[in-house]
């Protein structure tokens, strides 16, 4: 975030998840294998699911060295980060929504707080309703950081609905096209701004889209022609993994 904030980026874009004790946290997997060492320092779990984890068990785990032992982006085998910036990966903690709003605050700066909605996997483990976009809202207000700095995006559009009756303060923004695949369906456009996926959307969804008012962002775009076609078209923004692409 602090690399994005001094490339020039208007603002950050993460996620809000929930731990069994009802903690939130800022984590985008479902699971905690693929980004965290948690398979090591609990080998003998049942699951590894985010909600069958405690704050303290998640803030034991080492979360930033898979960086360095994956490469996700080939940025590392590029020689695009330098060894003292890679070396501060390694033991990296899972950071929760409390120093995410500090951070925000600390920079002067704005964020999106994408809440994670990931389904129970039966019926001995419930739906928590309402229970993440709650505590999200509690904490936003309890951080004491100007709401107009913060929006709050799903693609649960029920807790979109939850939040703007609960703080019409605060900006939200509906997330579509989660899949990737199937074609993008804007239901009765009842939100104010759509994020979308890139891969799906049309120029003539676009189109409608500026004419009726209703703001467009687009992910995942990290190619600068395609972030120009896009911008050509009228889009208000655009999730990228590379802010250093479009700044300079």
């Amino acid at each position: 975030a602090l690399l994005a904030r001094n490339l020039g980026a208007p603002l950050w874009e993460t996620d809000v998840n929930i731990t069994r004790d009802g903690r939130l946290i800022l984590f985008h997997d479902p699971t905690l294998e693929r980004c965290t060492d948690v398979c090591e320092k609990f080998p003998d779990r049942d699951s590894y699911r985010v909600r069958d984890f405690t704050l303290g068990e998640i803030q034991e785990l080492d979360s930033g060295s898979y960086f360095i032992a994956t490469d996700p982006f080939d940025q590392i085998r590029k020689g695009r980060i330098s060894p003292e910036l890679l070396a501060g990966f390694r033991g990296e903690r899972v950071p929760t929504l409390v120093q995410g709003l500090d951070l925000v605050k600390d920079l002067d700066w704005a964020v999106n707080l994408e809440l994670k909605h990931f389904p129970p996997e039966s019926s001995a483990n419930p739906d928590p309703g309402f229970i993440l976009p709650d505590l999200t809202l509690k904490a936003v207000n309890e951080s004491g950081i100007d709401t107009d700095r913060v929006c709050i995006s799903s693609f649960h559009h029920d807790w979109l609905v939850h939040i703007r009756n609960a703080a019409p303060h605060i900006a939200v923004q509906a997330l579509i096209g989660e899949d990737g695949c199937d074609r993008l369906d804007f239901s009765d456009l009842c939100f104010d701004t759509y994020n979308a996926n890139a891969s799906l959307i049309t120029p003539e969804q676009i189109a409608d889209l500026r004419s009726l008012g209703i703001s467009v962002n687009l992910f995942t775009v990290n190619d600068p022609e395609t972030f120009h076609r896009f911008s050509a078209l009228g889009v208000d923004g655009i999730f990228t993994d590379f802010p250093q692409r479009f700044t300079g």
